[in-house]
């Protein structure tokens, strides 16, 4: 019996010690879901060990250890992936121990560690993950992960072996740790050992950690501690998690400025925006008849936007900073954020243009420690006046904006070569946004409804009706319309429809007439006619997002967004069958704030009823102390979309 109880410790399926294991102890102590409600696993430690070379090359040891609180849980944690990208990481899972709670210990055979591409949609660079099959598990349950790991998120160009595991800006170290999780974390732990002759600073935003900083000969160890991390509840349309969740922040650049000038001259090293013959004869035609510098400007960032087909695929070194050469993506017409954006510098640049790459964060907000915190690049033009102007060929594709914005209020960085301080897109106006619905009715004395009304709208309001078209074959674009009306009118008959020819041209704010007619419109009874105007029935709210805010939140302790600062106007005038006064008329609505304001009112003259709404929600990004203004204009218009207009009739 004993010699099968060693034999078996040996093949690592039996703790002779059972329970006497420290691991074991933590497992026990460390609670259960009566502790967790709502939560199916458990992370009872991670711990995250980082040694950074002179090269700014890093080791990584990560370890930790999961536990099973449910049988759901159970199914979770079945498997465990591991994401890389091998052009720029290696990753190798050292040893998985599984702790039964009989007191049993396995050593997972390494046989299940699979490695296989990762699943991938519109950007095909190669990525892989690394599975370990854990197989049964049971509540109770846990599992024992080691974790060697070198290099970096982005692949650049550089060489062979540990080289290619060295960051783009090579003998800089950054990283960013975040100290949440879907999960519940016993303890996170967070430790980093740099070079004594590397600059450092760091931050930890959105909570309390234990810290500490002890120097050696060589290397300085920054060491972050918490303790019974939870997952954190936002309110729908809270901003990204990363702006209110805690996290550290730490990085060997000096400034913004730094990054920038790197920025700048690792692509104009490598040629990413040196023009060819072929390149500079589209520009000259797409040129033609140009009027004016941002006309110019204009022509060549929407053809940009609208010609090259977002799709990444792998292309080998020059992924991640590094833009790939304008040739190359004008020959394929394809890429990602960097080749659009890049793309345009080149097409710029040959038309004469001073023109840069730039870096943002869609998204989420960048804070001001100089870590990598960018997903996204876009492209920034010199104007005669001296004044830099932001272009994102990648979000305007259609849209009559240079810069969406839905980007407004966000942070970018420019690659200059005098360098760059971290900027902010300022807000664009709600005006720059107006949706507009102008409309004249009749109602007939049997309660049905003759009437017309025309839709303008500008900017991102415009970009979400022209949607409709440019994202659709020719042959729904009737359908599509129709269903906006249908799924609030289901008995609507639409009798005329009119909407630009070409809605892929975007040189005029877009406009759609309706002529219609409903019947059993009003619900006419021996005495009444009781109706709701069909303007102020909340129509095409695909252009109107404030309309699908969570309104019943009373108040709000986080950040709040939206899709795009937008004015909305409506308005109709109706024709009223006989009748011999009002019973009931929605009250007026006036209210001001930071956030948005509102005025919506019923008019009466004789036989014509006159709705007037205005509304002007004001910002993207929202703060706590908005919420009150813009909850108020939100239940404004809905109310005047709920509430019906009662007559008392002859």
């Amino acid at each position: 019996m004993i010699r099968k109880a060693i034999t078996l410790f040996l093949m690592g399926i039996l703790s002779l010690n059972l329970y006497s294991n420290p691991i074991y102890d933590l497992i026990k102590k460390a609670g259960d879901s009566k502790k967790y409600p709502g939560s199916d696993q458990l992370l009872i430690f991670d711990s995250t060990i980082v040694d950074v070379q002179e090269t700014g090359l890093c080791y990584v040891n990560a370890h930790t250890l999961y536990k099973v609180l449910t049988a759901k849980g159970a199914k979770q944690l079945s498997v465990i992936k591991f994401d890389y990208e091998p052009l720029s990481a290696f990753v190798e899972i050292k040893k998985v121990l599984i702790y039964r709670k009989n007191g049993s210990i396995e050593e997972l055979d390494k046989s299940k560690i699979y490695d296989y591409p990762a699943p991938a949609r519109m950007i095909y660079w190669g990525a892989r993950q690394k599975m370990i099959e854990i197989g049964r598990l049971e509540e109770g349950d846990a599992i024992e992960v080691f974790m060697f790991r070198k290099g970096f998120t982005y692949a650049l160009l550089q060489s062979d072996d540990d080289e290619k595991y060295i960051p783009p800006m090579k003998g800089h170290f950054y990283d960013i740790v975040n100290f949440w999780s879907n999960i519940p974390i016993k303890t996170k732990y967070y430790e980093t050992n740099i070079p004594n002759s590397k600059f450092v600073q760091y931050k930890f935003y959105n909570g309390d950690v234990d810290s500490s900083i002890v120097k050696s000969d060589e290397k300085t160890k920054y060491a972050f501690t918490m303790k019974e991390l939870l997952p954190i509840k936002r309110d729908p349309g809270t901003v990204a998690l990363s702006d209110i969740a805690p996290k550290l922040l730490i990085s060997t650049s000096t400034n913004w400025e730094a990054k920038s000038m790197w920025f700048y001259g690792v692509n104009e090293d490598y040629g990413s925006f040196n023009s060819t013959p072929e390149i500079d004869k589209k520009v000259n035609e797409i040129l033609t008849g140009a009027t004016s510098e941002i006309d110019s400007i204009s022509k060549l960032t929407h053809w940009v936007a609208d010609n090259m087909r977002y799709s990444g695929i792998s292309m080998g070194e020059g992924e991640g900073f590094t833009l790939h050469s304008g040739d190359m993506n004008f020959t394929d017409r394809c890429g990602v954020c960097k080749d659009k954006a890049g793309m345009l510098v080149t097409m710029l640049r040959s038309a004469g243009f001073e023109s840069y790459a730039a870096m943002t964060m869609a998204g989420s907000r960048i804070d001001r420690i100089p870590a990598d915190q960018f997903n996204h690049s876009v492209t920034v033009v010199k104007l005669q006046n001296g004044e830099y102007k932001m272009l994102d060929p990648t979000w305007v594709p259609f849209v009559r904006e240079l810069w969406s914005s839905r980007e407004q209020q966000q942070n970018y960085l420019m690659g200059l070569p005098e360098g760059a301080d971290l900027m902010e897109i300022p807000i664009s106006p709600p005006e720059n946004h107006y949706f507009k619905i102008i409309g004249n009715s009749e109602i007939l004395p049997d309660g049905s409804i003759n009437g017309e009304f025309t839709i303008t709208a500008e900017g991102q309001s415009d970009a979400a009706l022209r949607g409709i078209f440019v994202r659709h074959y020719k042959s729904d674009w009737n359908r599509l319309l129709e269903q906006e009306l249908l799924q609030i009118f289901p008995l609507i008959k639409i009798e005329e429809m009119k909407y630009p020819e070409n809605p892929y041209d975007h040189s005029n704010p877009i406009e759609i007439y309706f002529k219609y007619s409903i019947p059993n419109f009003a619900i006419i009874t021996n005495e009444e006619i009781i109706f709701t105007p069909v303007v102020a029935s909340n129509l095409f709210k695909r252009a109107q997002a404030h309309l699908y805010s969570s309104i019943d939140i009373e108040e709000r302790k986080e950040a709040f967004r939206d899709r795009c600062s937008r004015q909305i106007e409506l308005k109709e005038t109706i024709k009223l069958p006989n009748y011999t006064e009002v019973i009931f008329l929605p009250e007026n609505e006036n209210s001001e704030g930071p956030g948005a304001d509102y005025n919506g009112k019923y008019k009466i003259n004789e036989q014509i009823l006159s709705l007037n709404q205005t509304a002007s929600y004001k910002k993207r990004i929202y703060q706590p102390e908005d919420w009150e203004s813009y909850k108020s204009a939100v239940k404004a218009q809905n109310k005047f979309a709920e509430e019906k207009v009662i007559l008392k009739i002859k």
